[in-house]
């Protein structure tokens, strides 16, 4: 059929199909309970890592008509104002660059440690269902919890790989970074339940080896410290 269905309740079966602007539209279908809180959590644990990016892309596709958000996520359509978008795009422009140098990635991250959990809470928010308080309130815990622990488990794995002496160790974690943020992120779009178990486990990964290499670097102190102590 031509042209975009109206935003109306559909199974969730997320499809492309030609819209009225000559673009692919992504379908989102209906989106049910589990899925509107994984699509929330998902976008939200993207935020701990790239908030700028996430909001920037979301708002393009949905400015250019390759999302068709259905009636549950209209509330996302603020994400297409060309302000927010302008914005989002120079702040994804300028992590870009920030997060590939080694201890100024660490001062960004630092500076962003309250910004990246408000915007996780207000992008799942603005996913989640407004009318109910108790939803309202739900969302901006997971919202801002997700981010929160996915900017937690960035930010120490970064410092961990600024100790390295060599320069590159930290230009390729931030570009793996940027790639599992636009994988999970088209992912999230087309299957957000799948999106958030992938999201959640590498920021268990991530959490679980700064705390590993944590343990490792007391050890290695505490040798030297032993060490110098037995030297005469």
């Amino acid at each position: 059929m031509g042209g975009c269905l109206p935003r109306e309740r559909r199974l969730v079966t997320p499809s492309l199909r030609p819209c009225s602007r000559g673009a692919l539209a992504i379908s989102l279908g209906p989106v049910n309970a589990v899925e509107i809180l994984a699509l929330a959590s998902s976008l939200s644990l993207l935020a701990g890592w790239r908030l700028y990016f996430v909001t920037f892309v979301t708002g393009l596709a949905m400015k250019t008509g390759w999302i068709d958000l259905p009636e549950q996520l209209a509330a996302l359509d603020v994400l297409a104002n060309n302000w927010i978008i302008a914005i989002a795009g120079a702040g994804a422009i300028a992590e870009f660059f920030a997060d590939k140098v080694a201890w100024i990635d660490s001062i960004w991250d630092s500076i962003h440690a309250f910004i990246r959990p408000v915007g996780g809470a207000l992008l799942s928010l603005a996913i989640v269902d407004p009318g109910d308080p108790a939803w309202q309130v739900g969302s901006v815990l997971l919202g801002g919890g997700a981010a929160l622990l996915a900017h937690a488990g960035k930010a120490g794995a970064r410092t961990i790989v600024n100790a390295s002496p060599e320069p590159y160790s930290n230009v390729a974690v931030s570009t793996g970074e940027d790639v599992a943020t636009v994988g999970l992120l088209s992912l999230a779009i087309a299957y957000p339940v799948v999106a958030a178990v992938i999201a959640g486990v590498l920021v268990a990964l991530s959490l679980w080896l700064v705390i590993a290499a944590r343990r490792a670097l007391r050890r290695v102190f505490a040798a030297v410290k032993s060490t110098s102590r037995d030297e005469p």
